[in-house]
Protein backbone atom coordinates (compact mmCIF):
# COMPACT_ATOMS: atom_id res chain seq x y z
CA UNK A 1 0.00 0.00 0.00
CA UNK A 2 1.53 3.24 -0.89
CA UNK A 3 2.19 6.28 1.63
CA UNK A 4 -0.44 8.14 0.45
CA UNK A 5 -2.88 5.51 0.29
CA UNK A 6 -1.89 4.64 4.05
CA UNK A 7 -2.67 8.29 5.35
CA UNK A 8 -5.89 8.26 3.42
CA UNK A 9 -7.09 4.62 5.77
CA UNK A 10 -5.71 6.16 8.57
CA UNK A 11 -7.79 9.34 8.21
CA UNK A 12 -10.77 7.43 7.38
CA UNK A 13 -10.72 5.37 10.52
CA UNK A 14 -9.76 8.44 13.16
CA UNK A 15 -13.01 10.02 11.18
CA UNK A 16 -15.08 6.88 11.72
CA UNK A 17 -13.72 6.77 15.51
CA UNK A 18 -14.82 10.86 16.23
CA UNK A 19 -18.17 10.14 15.04
CA UNK A 20 -18.21 6.45 17.22
CA UNK A 21 -16.61 8.56 20.25
CA UNK A 22 -19.20 12.16 19.54
CA UNK A 23 -21.45 11.45 22.78
CA UNK A 24 -23.99 13.88 20.55
CA UNK A 25 -23.80 12.30 17.69
CA UNK A 26 -26.43 9.60 17.47
CA UNK A 27 -25.71 7.23 14.49
CA UNK A 28 -26.85 3.96 14.01
CA UNK A 29 -25.88 3.53 10.13
CA UNK A 30 -22.29 4.59 10.07
CA UNK A 31 -22.05 4.37 5.82
CA UNK A 32 -18.58 4.31 4.20
CA UNK A 33 -16.36 7.67 5.15
CA UNK A 34 -15.26 8.87 1.15
CA UNK A 35 -12.47 11.11 0.66
CA UNK A 36 -12.42 13.37 -2.20
CA UNK A 37 -9.75 15.40 -3.84
CA UNK A 38 -11.14 19.24 -4.04
CA UNK A 39 -10.86 20.75 -7.54
CA UNK A 40 -9.99 23.23 -5.83
CA UNK A 41 -6.61 22.54 -4.19
CA UNK A 42 -7.30 25.94 -1.50
CA UNK A 43 -10.16 23.67 -0.05
CA UNK A 44 -7.42 21.55 0.77
CA UNK A 45 -5.98 17.89 0.24
CA UNK A 46 -8.99 15.88 0.66
CA UNK A 47 -12.71 16.69 1.95
CA UNK A 48 -15.69 14.59 3.34
CA UNK A 49 -19.37 15.05 2.86
CA UNK A 50 -20.13 12.67 5.57
CA UNK A 51 -21.34 15.21 7.81
CA UNK A 52 -24.06 16.22 5.32
CA UNK A 53 -24.60 12.27 4.40
CA UNK A 54 -25.57 11.55 8.61
CA UNK A 55 -27.53 14.92 9.26
CA UNK A 56 -31.02 12.86 8.31
CA UNK A 57 -30.07 10.29 10.85
CA UNK A 58 -28.59 12.22 13.56
CA UNK A 59 -31.15 15.68 13.23
CA UNK A 60 -28.86 18.00 13.51
CA UNK A 61 -27.19 20.94 10.92
CA UNK A 62 -24.63 19.33 8.66
CA UNK A 63 -21.79 22.08 9.71
CA UNK A 64 -22.52 21.10 14.01
CA UNK A 65 -21.99 17.39 12.64
CA UNK A 66 -18.55 18.64 11.32
CA UNK A 67 -17.50 20.77 13.49
CA UNK A 68 -18.20 17.66 16.42
CA UNK A 69 -16.48 15.25 14.02
CA UNK A 70 -13.13 17.68 14.79
CA UNK A 71 -13.27 18.05 18.06
CA UNK A 72 -13.37 14.76 18.39
CA UNK A 73 -10.00 14.26 16.41
CA UNK A 74 -7.18 13.08 18.33
CA UNK A 75 -4.32 11.26 16.34
CA UNK A 76 -3.42 13.90 13.45
CA UNK A 77 -0.11 14.54 13.63
CA UNK A 78 0.04 14.42 9.66
CA UNK A 79 -2.82 17.21 9.60
CA UNK A 80 -1.84 20.71 9.40
CA UNK A 81 -5.29 22.32 9.20
CA UNK A 82 -9.15 21.36 9.54
CA UNK A 83 -11.67 23.28 8.04
CA UNK A 84 -15.66 23.05 7.61
CA UNK A 85 -16.42 24.23 4.63
CA UNK A 86 -19.73 25.01 2.66
CA UNK A 87 -23.06 23.21 3.74
CA UNK A 88 -20.91 20.75 5.40
CA UNK A 89 -17.60 19.67 3.63
CA UNK A 90 -14.68 18.90 6.07
CA UNK A 91 -11.51 20.06 4.62
CA UNK A 92 -7.99 18.54 5.45
CA UNK A 93 -4.76 20.09 4.95
CA UNK A 94 -1.83 17.62 5.17
CA UNK A 95 1.30 18.64 6.11
CA UNK A 96 4.38 18.79 4.64
CA UNK A 97 6.71 16.86 6.87
CA UNK A 98 4.82 13.16 5.70
CA UNK A 99 5.97 14.03 2.10
CA UNK A 100 9.78 13.68 2.39
CA UNK A 101 8.90 10.33 3.24
CA UNK A 102 7.56 9.81 -0.40
CA UNK A 103 11.43 10.28 -1.03
CA UNK A 104 12.52 7.59 0.77
CA UNK A 105 9.49 5.46 -0.46
CA UNK A 106 10.93 5.77 -3.83
CA UNK A 107 14.50 4.99 -3.71
CA UNK A 108 13.31 1.97 -1.75
CA UNK A 109 10.73 0.59 -3.94
CA UNK A 110 12.96 1.62 -7.40
CA UNK A 111 11.83 -0.44 -10.37
CA UNK A 112 8.83 -1.38 -7.87
CA UNK A 113 7.11 1.94 -6.81
CA UNK A 114 3.78 2.24 -8.07
CA UNK A 115 3.10 -1.70 -7.81
CA UNK A 116 0.08 -2.17 -5.75
CA UNK A 117 -2.32 -4.89 -4.82
CA UNK A 118 -5.65 -3.49 -5.72
CA UNK A 119 -6.18 -6.71 -8.23
CA UNK A 120 -5.15 -9.22 -5.67
CA UNK A 121 -4.11 -11.57 -8.38
CA UNK A 122 -7.33 -11.69 -10.03
CA UNK A 123 -7.33 -13.20 -13.35
CA UNK A 124 -8.13 -11.02 -16.09
CA UNK A 125 -7.88 -11.15 -20.03
CA UNK A 126 -7.21 -8.31 -22.25
CA UNK A 127 -8.28 -9.10 -26.07
CA UNK A 128 -7.20 -6.15 -28.52
CA UNK A 129 -6.09 -5.19 -32.15
CA UNK A 130 -7.92 -8.61 -33.19
CA UNK A 131 -8.02 -7.52 -36.86
CA UNK A 132 -8.99 -9.85 -39.82
CA UNK A 133 -5.75 -11.33 -41.29
CA UNK A 134 -6.44 -9.67 -44.82
CA UNK A 135 -4.31 -6.53 -44.72
CA UNK A 136 -2.12 -4.55 -42.98
CA UNK A 137 -3.15 -3.03 -39.52
CA UNK A 138 -4.34 0.68 -39.90
CA UNK A 139 -4.78 3.83 -38.14
CA UNK A 140 -8.05 2.40 -36.13
CA UNK A 141 -6.03 -0.89 -35.15
CA UNK A 142 -3.25 0.84 -33.88
CA UNK A 143 -4.99 3.19 -31.60
CA UNK A 144 -6.99 0.09 -30.16
CA UNK A 145 -3.45 -1.54 -30.24
CA UNK A 146 -2.22 0.69 -27.34
CA UNK A 147 -5.56 1.40 -25.05
CA UNK A 148 -5.65 -2.38 -24.67
CA UNK A 149 -1.16 -2.73 -24.38
CA UNK A 150 -1.32 0.25 -21.69
CA UNK A 151 -4.43 -0.71 -20.01
CA UNK A 152 -2.79 -4.18 -19.42
CA UNK A 153 0.29 -3.14 -18.07
CA UNK A 154 -1.58 -0.71 -15.84
CA UNK A 155 -3.76 -3.38 -14.29
CA UNK A 156 -0.24 -5.77 -14.21
CA UNK A 157 1.18 -2.99 -12.34
CA UNK A 158 -2.06 -2.72 -9.75
CA UNK A 159 -1.69 -6.14 -8.93
CA UNK A 160 -3.75 -8.03 -11.45
CA UNK A 161 -2.68 -11.01 -13.31
CA UNK A 162 -3.02 -9.87 -16.76
CA UNK A 163 -2.38 -11.53 -19.84
CA UNK A 164 -2.92 -9.82 -23.22
CA UNK A 165 -4.52 -12.36 -26.43
CA UNK A 166 -4.73 -11.56 -30.07
CA UNK A 167 -8.18 -13.26 -31.60
CA UNK A 168 -7.27 -14.50 -35.41
CA UNK A 169 -10.35 -14.46 -37.05
CA UNK A 170 -8.86 -16.84 -39.57
CA UNK A 171 -11.80 -18.59 -40.56
CA UNK A 172 -14.93 -17.58 -42.86
CA UNK A 173 -15.39 -16.14 -45.93
CA UNK A 174 -13.20 -12.96 -45.80
CA UNK A 175 -10.26 -15.35 -45.68
CA UNK A 176 -11.80 -17.22 -49.08
CA UNK A 177 -12.03 -13.55 -50.43
CA UNK A 178 -8.67 -12.92 -49.36
CA UNK A 179 -7.20 -15.28 -51.12
CA UNK A 180 -9.71 -14.85 -54.55
CA UNK A 181 -7.87 -11.48 -54.57
CA UNK A 182 -4.50 -12.27 -54.23
CA UNK A 183 -5.63 -15.34 -56.98
CA UNK A 184 -7.06 -12.68 -59.31
CA UNK A 185 -4.24 -10.28 -59.12
CA UNK A 186 -1.45 -13.24 -59.77
CA UNK A 187 -3.50 -14.11 -63.10
CA UNK A 188 -3.59 -10.99 -64.01
CA UNK A 189 0.44 -10.52 -63.61
CA UNK A 190 0.70 -13.65 -65.73
CA UNK A 191 -1.43 -11.34 -68.43
CA UNK A 192 -4.44 -13.60 -67.73
CA UNK A 193 -7.84 -11.41 -68.61
CA UNK A 194 -9.56 -11.29 -65.86
CA UNK A 195 -11.82 -8.66 -63.72
CA UNK A 196 -10.93 -8.63 -59.96
CA UNK A 197 -14.71 -8.64 -58.63
CA UNK A 198 -16.34 -5.43 -56.87
CA UNK A 199 -15.66 -6.94 -53.58
CA UNK A 200 -12.45 -8.03 -53.84
CA UNK A 201 -9.14 -6.80 -51.63
CA UNK A 202 -8.06 -4.05 -53.66
CA UNK A 203 -4.95 -2.48 -51.97
CA UNK A 204 -1.13 -2.59 -53.35
CA UNK A 205 -0.23 -5.08 -50.83
CA UNK A 206 -2.27 -7.86 -52.68
CA UNK A 207 -0.65 -7.20 -55.73
CA UNK A 208 2.81 -7.63 -53.93
CA UNK A 209 1.54 -10.90 -52.36
CA UNK A 210 0.93 -11.72 -56.09
CA UNK A 211 3.99 -10.95 -57.25
CA UNK A 212 5.97 -12.80 -54.26
CA UNK A 213 3.99 -15.87 -55.56
CA UNK A 214 5.22 -15.53 -59.12
CA UNK A 215 8.61 -14.33 -58.40
CA UNK A 216 9.27 -17.90 -56.66
CA UNK A 217 7.13 -20.22 -58.48
CA UNK A 218 5.80 -18.39 -61.79
CA UNK A 219 3.17 -19.88 -63.73
CA UNK A 220 2.89 -23.51 -61.35
CA UNK A 221 -0.53 -22.20 -59.53
CA UNK A 222 -1.78 -20.96 -62.78
CA UNK A 223 -4.23 -23.50 -63.25
CA UNK A 224 -5.67 -23.62 -59.50
CA UNK A 225 -6.32 -20.12 -59.97
CA UNK A 226 -8.08 -20.08 -63.21
CA UNK A 227 -10.10 -23.05 -61.68
CA UNK A 228 -11.02 -21.53 -58.49
CA UNK A 229 -9.04 -23.66 -56.30
CA UNK A 230 -8.06 -20.96 -53.74
CA UNK A 231 -6.54 -22.97 -50.79
CA UNK A 232 -3.15 -22.17 -51.63
CA UNK A 233 -3.46 -18.39 -52.41
CA UNK A 234 -5.35 -18.04 -49.36
CA UNK A 235 -2.59 -19.69 -46.89
CA UNK A 236 -0.46 -18.11 -48.48
CA UNK A 237 -1.79 -14.61 -47.83
CA UNK A 238 -2.85 -15.12 -44.73
CA UNK A 239 0.87 -16.29 -43.06
CA UNK A 240 2.51 -13.55 -45.11
CA UNK A 241 0.07 -10.70 -43.57
CA UNK A 242 0.17 -12.49 -40.51
CA UNK A 243 3.59 -12.33 -40.33
CA UNK A 244 3.34 -8.55 -40.85
CA UNK A 245 1.17 -7.89 -38.55
CA UNK A 246 2.95 -9.42 -35.71
CA UNK A 247 5.96 -7.75 -37.04
CA UNK A 248 4.37 -4.71 -36.80
CA UNK A 249 3.02 -4.97 -33.34
CA UNK A 250 6.24 -6.24 -32.16
CA UNK A 251 7.70 -2.59 -33.70
CA UNK A 252 5.29 -0.64 -31.97
CA UNK A 253 6.18 -2.60 -28.17
CA UNK A 254 3.46 -4.85 -28.30
CA UNK A 255 3.57 -8.45 -27.36
CA UNK A 256 0.76 -10.79 -27.03
CA UNK A 257 1.13 -13.68 -24.12
CA UNK A 258 -1.27 -15.49 -26.64
CA UNK A 259 -2.75 -15.49 -30.51
CA UNK A 260 -5.69 -17.58 -30.24
CA UNK A 261 -6.74 -18.65 -34.04
CA UNK A 262 -10.53 -18.97 -34.76
CA UNK A 263 -10.13 -21.95 -37.23
CA UNK A 264 -9.44 -23.94 -33.61
CA UNK A 265 -13.16 -23.67 -32.82
CA UNK A 266 -14.46 -24.87 -36.29
CA UNK A 267 -13.27 -28.90 -35.44
CA UNK A 268 -15.57 -29.07 -32.77
CA UNK A 269 -16.15 -26.76 -30.10
CA UNK A 270 -18.51 -24.73 -31.39
CA UNK A 271 -21.01 -27.92 -31.99
CA UNK A 272 -20.20 -28.24 -28.23
CA UNK A 273 -21.26 -24.85 -26.96
CA UNK A 274 -24.73 -25.14 -29.56
CA UNK A 275 -25.23 -28.29 -27.89
CA UNK A 276 -24.90 -26.84 -23.85
CA UNK A 277 -26.91 -23.86 -25.20
CA UNK A 278 -29.88 -25.95 -26.76
CA UNK A 279 -30.09 -28.47 -23.68
CA UNK A 280 -30.52 -25.31 -21.72
CA UNK A 281 -33.27 -24.47 -24.04
CA UNK A 282 -31.33 -21.09 -24.92
CA UNK A 283 -31.22 -22.03 -29.04
CA UNK A 284 -34.83 -22.75 -30.69
CA UNK A 285 -35.09 -24.18 -34.77
CA UNK A 286 -36.63 -21.54 -36.77
CA UNK A 287 -36.91 -21.36 -40.88
CA UNK A 288 -34.19 -24.12 -40.88
CA UNK A 289 -32.03 -22.11 -38.67
CA UNK A 290 -30.59 -21.98 -35.19
CA UNK A 291 -31.44 -19.22 -33.15
CA UNK A 292 -30.00 -18.09 -29.89
CA UNK A 293 -32.48 -16.28 -27.02
CA UNK A 294 -30.41 -12.95 -26.68
CA UNK A 295 -33.44 -11.03 -26.20
CA UNK A 296 -34.33 -13.05 -23.26
CA UNK A 297 -30.64 -11.50 -21.53
CA UNK A 298 -31.40 -7.76 -22.73
CA UNK A 299 -30.68 -7.82 -26.30
CA UNK A 300 -33.27 -6.59 -28.54
CA UNK A 301 -34.11 -9.28 -30.85
CA UNK A 302 -32.76 -12.98 -31.20
CA UNK A 303 -30.00 -14.11 -33.28
CA UNK A 304 -28.54 -16.78 -35.45
CA UNK A 305 -26.23 -19.01 -34.95
CA UNK A 306 -26.43 -22.00 -37.34
CA UNK A 307 -27.25 -20.46 -40.72
CA UNK A 308 -29.84 -22.75 -42.79
CA UNK A 309 -27.17 -24.51 -44.49
CA UNK A 310 -25.38 -25.65 -41.68
CA UNK A 311 -22.65 -22.90 -41.26
CA UNK A 312 -22.24 -21.29 -38.32
CA UNK A 313 -22.40 -17.11 -38.17
CA UNK A 314 -19.43 -15.00 -36.24
CA UNK A 315 -21.98 -14.97 -33.62
CA UNK A 316 -21.19 -18.91 -33.01
CA UNK A 317 -18.06 -18.69 -32.79
CA UNK A 318 -18.12 -16.18 -30.31
CA UNK A 319 -19.82 -18.09 -28.04
CA UNK A 320 -17.65 -20.85 -28.45
CA UNK A 321 -14.38 -18.10 -27.86
CA UNK A 322 -15.90 -16.73 -24.66
CA UNK A 323 -16.90 -19.65 -23.08
CA UNK A 324 -13.37 -21.10 -24.11
CA UNK A 325 -11.93 -17.61 -21.95
CA UNK A 326 -14.21 -18.34 -18.86
CA UNK A 327 -13.02 -22.15 -19.56
CA UNK A 328 -9.16 -21.11 -19.10
CA UNK A 329 -10.05 -19.23 -15.55
CA UNK A 330 -9.73 -15.89 -16.53
CA UNK A 331 -12.45 -14.07 -14.10
CA UNK A 332 -12.59 -11.00 -16.41
CA UNK A 333 -12.71 -10.67 -19.47
CA UNK A 334 -11.84 -7.02 -21.06
CA UNK A 335 -12.20 -6.72 -24.86
CA UNK A 336 -11.13 -3.62 -26.71
CA UNK A 337 -12.63 -2.87 -30.28
CA UNK A 338 -13.88 -0.35 -32.82
CA UNK A 339 -16.56 1.70 -32.51
CA UNK A 340 -18.23 0.44 -35.32
CA UNK A 341 -18.90 -2.86 -32.82
CA UNK A 342 -21.23 -0.86 -30.87
CA UNK A 343 -24.15 -2.54 -31.78
CA UNK A 344 -22.33 -6.15 -30.63
CA UNK A 345 -21.96 -5.10 -26.99
CA UNK A 346 -25.56 -6.52 -25.93
CA UNK A 347 -25.81 -9.38 -27.71
CA UNK A 348 -22.44 -10.54 -26.33
CA UNK A 349 -23.43 -9.71 -23.13
CA UNK A 350 -26.15 -11.87 -23.23
CA UNK A 351 -23.67 -14.55 -24.51
CA UNK A 352 -21.91 -14.33 -21.34
CA UNK A 353 -24.79 -14.61 -19.34
CA UNK A 354 -26.43 -17.30 -20.89
CA UNK A 355 -23.30 -19.50 -20.48
CA UNK A 356 -23.77 -18.90 -16.58
CA UNK A 357 -21.51 -16.19 -15.76
CA UNK A 358 -22.02 -12.80 -14.50
CA UNK A 359 -22.41 -9.43 -17.06
CA UNK A 360 -19.96 -8.03 -15.19
CA UNK A 361 -17.47 -10.82 -16.39
CA UNK A 362 -17.21 -8.95 -19.42
CA UNK A 363 -16.52 -5.90 -19.86
CA UNK A 364 -15.89 -3.86 -23.51
CA UNK A 365 -13.84 -0.62 -24.42
CA UNK A 366 -14.78 0.45 -27.72
CA UNK A 367 -12.55 2.69 -29.21
CA UNK A 368 -13.81 5.69 -31.23
CA UNK A 369 -12.30 6.58 -34.93
CA UNK A 370 -8.80 8.66 -35.28
CA UNK A 371 -8.89 11.04 -37.86
CA UNK A 372 -5.29 12.13 -39.10
CA UNK A 373 -4.39 15.62 -39.93
CA UNK A 374 -1.44 17.22 -41.78
CA UNK A 375 -1.04 21.41 -41.72
CA UNK A 376 -4.28 20.94 -40.28
CA UNK A 377 -5.79 19.16 -42.96
CA UNK A 378 -7.45 15.57 -42.43
CA UNK A 379 -5.58 12.74 -43.89
CA UNK A 380 -7.99 11.28 -46.53
CA UNK A 381 -7.79 7.49 -45.98
CA UNK A 382 -10.03 4.73 -47.71
CA UNK A 383 -9.98 1.19 -46.89
CA UNK A 384 -12.09 0.30 -50.01
CA UNK A 385 -10.10 1.73 -52.26
CA UNK A 386 -7.06 0.48 -50.80
CA UNK A 387 -4.91 3.57 -49.74
CA UNK A 388 -5.77 3.58 -46.29
CA UNK A 389 -2.72 4.83 -43.86
CA UNK A 390 -1.00 1.82 -42.02
CA UNK A 391 0.19 1.67 -38.61
CA UNK A 392 3.63 1.53 -40.19
CA UNK A 393 3.04 4.53 -42.08
CA UNK A 394 2.01 6.38 -38.64
CA UNK A 395 4.82 4.78 -36.47
CA UNK A 396 7.81 5.39 -39.50
CA UNK A 397 6.71 8.75 -39.97
CA UNK A 398 6.68 10.53 -36.16
CA UNK A 399 8.22 7.51 -34.33
CA UNK A 400 6.90 4.79 -31.95
CA UNK A 401 7.10 7.06 -28.68
CA UNK A 402 4.84 9.70 -29.92
CA UNK A 403 2.61 7.50 -31.83
CA UNK A 404 1.74 5.29 -28.42
CA UNK A 405 0.91 8.66 -26.27
CA UNK A 406 -1.13 10.23 -29.07
CA UNK A 407 -3.42 7.36 -29.21
CA UNK A 408 -4.02 6.99 -25.65
CA UNK A 409 -3.87 10.49 -24.51
CA UNK A 410 -7.63 11.38 -25.17
CA UNK A 411 -10.62 8.45 -23.39
CA UNK A 412 -10.87 6.00 -25.63
CA UNK A 413 -14.77 6.82 -26.20
CA UNK A 414 -13.70 10.53 -27.73
CA UNK A 415 -13.02 10.64 -31.09
CA UNK A 416 -9.15 11.57 -31.60
CA UNK A 417 -7.11 14.09 -34.07
CA UNK A 418 -4.29 13.15 -34.42
CA UNK A 419 -1.68 15.84 -35.82
CA UNK A 420 1.06 14.40 -37.28
CA UNK A 421 3.10 17.83 -37.80
CA UNK A 422 2.54 18.15 -33.86
CA UNK A 423 3.41 14.63 -32.99
CA UNK A 424 7.29 15.06 -35.11
CA UNK A 425 8.04 18.61 -33.44
CA UNK A 426 10.50 18.75 -31.29
CA UNK A 427 8.87 21.18 -28.69
CA UNK A 428 7.15 22.05 -25.43
CA UNK A 429 3.66 21.76 -27.62
CA UNK A 430 4.45 18.26 -28.25
CA UNK A 431 3.04 16.48 -25.56
CA UNK A 432 5.33 13.45 -25.51
CA UNK A 433 8.57 15.68 -26.32
CA UNK A 434 7.41 17.57 -23.15
CA UNK A 435 7.38 14.48 -21.00
CA UNK A 436 10.63 12.94 -21.77
CA UNK A 437 12.58 16.07 -21.98
CA UNK A 438 11.99 16.15 -18.25
CA UNK A 439 13.44 12.97 -18.28
CA UNK A 440 16.49 14.37 -20.53
CA UNK A 441 16.80 17.50 -18.32
CA UNK A 442 17.53 15.59 -15.10
CA UNK A 443 20.01 13.39 -16.76
CA UNK A 444 21.81 16.57 -17.74
CA UNK A 445 21.68 17.59 -14.11
CA UNK A 446 23.07 14.35 -12.94
CA UNK A 447 26.01 14.40 -15.64
CA UNK A 448 26.61 17.93 -14.43
CA UNK A 449 27.09 16.32 -10.88
CA UNK A 450 29.61 13.92 -12.12
CA UNK A 451 31.26 16.45 -14.14
CA UNK A 452 32.14 18.59 -10.92
CA UNK A 453 32.45 15.51 -9.06
CA UNK A 454 29.57 16.33 -6.73
CA UNK A 455 28.87 13.05 -3.98
CA UNK A 456 25.04 12.59 -3.30
CA UNK A 457 24.71 11.52 0.29
CA UNK A 458 22.86 8.60 1.06
CA UNK A 459 19.22 9.94 2.81
CA UNK A 460 20.28 9.00 6.28
CA UNK A 461 22.63 11.99 6.10
CA UNK A 462 20.25 14.46 4.51
CA UNK A 463 17.84 16.81 5.36
CA UNK A 464 14.82 17.06 3.12
CA UNK A 465 13.22 19.35 5.51
CA UNK A 466 14.77 21.73 3.17
CA UNK A 467 12.40 20.84 0.43
CA UNK A 468 9.91 23.91 1.29
CA UNK A 469 8.89 25.65 -1.55
CA UNK A 470 5.59 26.15 -3.53
CA UNK A 471 7.54 23.97 -6.60
CA UNK A 472 9.06 21.82 -4.76
CA UNK A 473 5.90 20.79 -2.39
CA UNK A 474 3.87 20.48 -5.64
CA UNK A 475 6.81 18.04 -7.25
CA UNK A 476 6.55 16.12 -3.87
CA UNK A 477 2.79 15.40 -4.14
CA UNK A 478 3.03 14.15 -7.62
CA UNK A 479 5.38 11.62 -6.66
CA UNK A 480 3.27 10.54 -4.12
CA UNK A 481 -0.34 10.62 -5.88
CA UNK A 482 1.30 8.01 -8.79
CA UNK A 483 0.83 4.97 -7.10
CA UNK A 484 -3.15 6.30 -6.16
CA UNK A 485 -2.83 7.47 -9.99
CA UNK A 486 -2.62 3.96 -11.03
CA UNK A 487 -4.97 2.48 -8.97
CA UNK A 488 -7.93 4.36 -10.06
CA UNK A 489 -6.78 4.32 -13.47
CA UNK A 490 -6.76 0.19 -13.11
CA UNK A 491 -10.21 0.37 -11.33
CA UNK A 492 -11.97 2.64 -13.91
CA UNK A 493 -10.31 0.94 -16.95
CA UNK A 494 -9.00 4.07 -18.13
CA UNK A 495 -5.43 4.00 -19.24
CA UNK A 496 -5.66 7.54 -20.70
CA UNK A 497 -5.25 8.79 -17.34
CA UNK A 498 -2.08 7.66 -17.00
CA UNK A 499 -0.97 9.49 -20.47
CA UNK A 500 -2.46 12.82 -18.44
CA UNK A 501 -1.00 11.87 -14.97
CA UNK A 502 2.36 11.85 -17.24
CA UNK A 503 2.14 15.62 -18.22
CA UNK A 504 1.00 16.47 -14.91
CA UNK A 505 3.89 14.99 -13.57
CA UNK A 506 6.33 16.05 -16.38
CA UNK A 507 4.81 20.07 -16.33
CA UNK A 508 5.73 19.65 -12.15
CA UNK A 509 9.10 18.93 -12.45
CA UNK A 510 9.45 21.62 -15.28
CA UNK A 511 8.20 24.36 -13.14
CA UNK A 512 10.44 22.93 -10.12
CA UNK A 513 13.59 22.93 -12.70
CA UNK A 514 12.72 26.81 -13.67
CA UNK A 515 12.17 27.81 -9.94
CA UNK A 516 14.51 25.95 -7.92
CA UNK A 517 18.49 26.03 -9.26
CA UNK A 518 19.44 22.22 -7.82
CA UNK A 519 23.53 22.96 -7.82
CA UNK A 520 23.12 25.61 -5.05
CA UNK A 521 25.88 27.16 -2.99
CA UNK A 522 24.00 25.53 -0.03
CA UNK A 523 25.35 22.18 0.32
CA UNK A 524 22.05 20.69 2.33
CA UNK A 525 19.82 22.48 0.37
CA UNK A 526 21.88 21.24 -3.09
CA UNK A 527 21.82 17.37 -1.71
CA UNK A 528 18.22 17.42 -0.69
CA UNK A 529 16.81 18.83 -4.11
CA UNK A 530 18.94 15.95 -5.80
CA UNK A 531 17.40 13.71 -3.93
CA UNK A 532 14.06 15.03 -5.73
CA UNK A 533 15.54 14.69 -8.65
CA UNK A 534 16.29 11.00 -8.76
CA UNK A 535 12.88 10.17 -6.94
CA UNK A 536 11.67 12.28 -9.94
CA UNK A 537 13.81 10.30 -12.58
CA UNK A 538 13.00 6.98 -11.03
CA UNK A 539 8.71 7.59 -11.07
CA UNK A 540 9.27 9.36 -14.62
CA UNK A 541 11.18 5.85 -15.78
CA UNK A 542 8.77 3.21 -14.38
CA UNK A 543 5.83 5.70 -15.70
CA UNK A 544 7.06 5.78 -18.86
CA UNK A 545 7.61 2.10 -19.41
CA UNK A 546 3.87 1.53 -18.43
CA UNK A 547 3.17 3.35 -21.42
CA UNK A 548 5.80 2.00 -23.73
CA UNK A 549 7.50 5.27 -24.15
CA UNK A 550 11.14 5.63 -23.69
CA UNK A 551 13.11 7.80 -21.80
CA UNK A 552 15.87 9.15 -23.67
CA UNK A 553 19.04 10.75 -21.72
CA UNK A 554 19.55 13.32 -24.65
CA UNK A 555 17.21 15.50 -26.76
Amino acid sequence: MSLIRKLQTRLQGEIKSAIETAEQLEVIDLPPIKLETPRNENHGDYATNIAMILAGQAKMPPREIAQLIIENLTDLDFIAKIEVAGPGFINFYFSIDWLYDVVVEIEEQADDYGQGDLGAGKKIQVEFVSANPTGPLHVGHSRGAVVGDVLANILQTAGFDVSKEYYINDAGNQMDLLGRSVAIRYQQLLEEDVELPEDAYRGEYITELAQEIVEQDGDKYLAEAKAGQLEYFREYAYQELLDQIKADLNNFGIKFDNWFSERTLHSDKIEEVAAKLKADQLIYEQDGALWFKSSKFGDDKDRVVIKEDGSPTYLAADIAYHQNKYQRGFEEVINVWGADHHGYVARMKAVVEALGYQREALQIILVQLVTLLRDGKQVPMSKRAGDFVTMRDVIKEVGKDAARYFYVMRSPDSHLDFDLELAKQESTENPVYYIQYAHARICSILEQVEEEGIEIDSLEEIDLSKLTTEAEINLLKELADYPDQIAKSAESRAPHHMARFAHQLASAFHTFYNKCYVLVEDRDLMKARLRLVLATKQVLVNLLELLGISAPENM
